[in-house]
């Protein structure tokens, strides 16, 4: 596709040559930078169609159902590494060695803690908060806490707030747990993985001794490792945005947070637990399948199909397995397991959903984990910010990193009024 141009033709004007541009994988693109010397801009209501960045972390390609990190299928990373070898490779770009791992899993340990009086900032919050309100907040209050390295343009200082961020976010996420429900926080245990570490943080209490399920630990690692980075979504291009104008990285991740929790993005999986309540029994599924076949009827069967994936989605595999590894180990007696796992087999062998490809996605499947291991609702979007902070970091640093980098100003397609006069308040009528 090299020097191939698209030919533009605008009224009143000489053709316009746009060069074609093509990356490794995926769909060619037009480079528009200097159609804005016309005098035209494009018009591109929720860049259906438009490329806002070019980018080495993560592909996604919808119609074959396929999902890579660095060029590492997703299914491979997800049975094959643990997340922080994943956060490994999407923020250096290939795999490490096993003394390069050593070393970067050490780094992460050392970051664990927060500043002490970092609890104090806890406290301005009601008990009844959502925890995705106070995640937003305490994550943007780092940069008061740790702004020894907030220079976006020094590298070295850009990988420091990359560890920090990192580490600290399974910290901050438990605490925001501990503090809804009104039990002490509890500090990191880096003798343990990143995943059993968390669930120490958010389930154990210091009068009784803790033991991490390894089977639970295994699927939180997977839950994380799948949501770690997904393209240029709403929250990663928010991300990206922020950062274009030199903010400091916590205030960026807190973006991408605040964006995150919109119910159309990280609040998929929370809408799927919802519905399984309004579902309620399994002798009610066939009136809400006939419903959600029903084109007049508003309902919406959520946590099946995908915006992006046409086909399948990759992680919803993996997800699956986990899925049914957790519901085997704890052998949770919960009447809405029943009914997910039972919508699970009709969305499975119902021609309705086979032809719709209304198959169950990862939010489907990572709701009813999170809830068999006894996380409650309000935070499985923040799980979802946590493993997906290592996404917003990479994706926030190869931004700065690459030359030529402006800040980010979307044109406008004006429909408001045209120039008017103002006429003093004394003489309107």
């Amino acid at each position: 596709m090299a020097n191939l141009k698209a030919t533009l033709n605008l009224p009143g004007q000489e053709p316009v040559e746009l060069p074609i541009l093509s990356g490794t994988a995926g769909h060619d693109v037009i480079d528009i930078r200097t159609l804005g010397s016309t005098g035209y801009f494009t018009h591109d209501p929720g860049f259906m169609a438009t490329s806002s960045c070019e980018s080495k972390i993560t592909y996604i390609d919808g119609e074959e159902g396929i999902l890579l990190h660095r060029g590492y299928a997703i299914d491979d990373l997800a049975f094959n590494a643990e997340y922080l070898e994943v956060c490994y490779i999407i923020l250096y770009g290939d795999a490490p060695s096993k003394e390069q791992y050593a070393q970067f899993k050490a780094t992460v340990h050392k970051h664990t803690m927060v500043h002490e009086q970092f609890a104090s900032f806890f406290k301005g919050f009601r008990r009844d908060s959502h925890p995705m309100a106070i995640l937003c907040g305490v994550s943007g209050a780092l940069a008061a806490f740790y702004h020894d390295s907030l220079d976006v343009t020094n590298q070295r200082h850009r990988e420091i707030s990359a560890f920090r961020l990192l580490s600290k976010m399974p910290t901050i996420a438990a605490m925001c747990y501990k503090y809804s429900i009104g039990q002490p926080f509890v500090y990191p245990d880096n003798s343990l993985s990143y995943a059993g570490n968390f669930l120490k943080m958010m389930f154990s209490v210091p009068c009784e001794d803790y033991v991490v399920n390894p089977v639970i630990e295994k699927a939180m690692d997977r839950i994380f490792t799948l949501h770690a980075d997904h393209e240029q979504n709403a929250s990663t291009s928010t991300v990206r945005l922020a950062g274009s104008s030199g903010a400091n990285p916590f205030a960026c991740i807190a973006a991408g947070i605040a964006s995150l929790w919109g119910p159309a993005h990280g609040g998929a999986n929370e809408a799927c637990l919802t519905m399984l309540l309004e579902i309620g029994t399994v002798d009610r599924i066939p009136e809400f399948i006939a419903r959600a076949k029903d084109k007049e009827d508003p309902f919406r069967l959520m946590g099946f199909g995908h915006r992006v994936y046409k086909s399948k989605d990759p992680r919803a595999t993996v997800m699956r397995q986990s899925c049914h590894e957790v519901l085997k180990e704890l052998n949770t007696n919960d009447p809405l397991l029943d009914v997910a796992m039972e919508l699970e087999r009709i969305a499975l062998e119902d021609p309705y959903f086979i032809e719709k490809k209304l198959y169950p996605n990862v939010d489907f499947y990572s709701g009813i984990t999170l809830r068999a291991i006894g996380i409650p609702v309000s935070m499985f979007t923040v799980i979802f910010a946590l493993g997906r902070t290592v996404g917003w970091i990479a994706h926030w640093n190869e931004m700065l990193s690459q030359p030529g980098q402006k800040i980010s100003r979307p044109r406008q397609l004006y429909t408001g009024e045209a120039h008017r006069p103002f006429i003093k308040i004394d003489d309107r009528d």
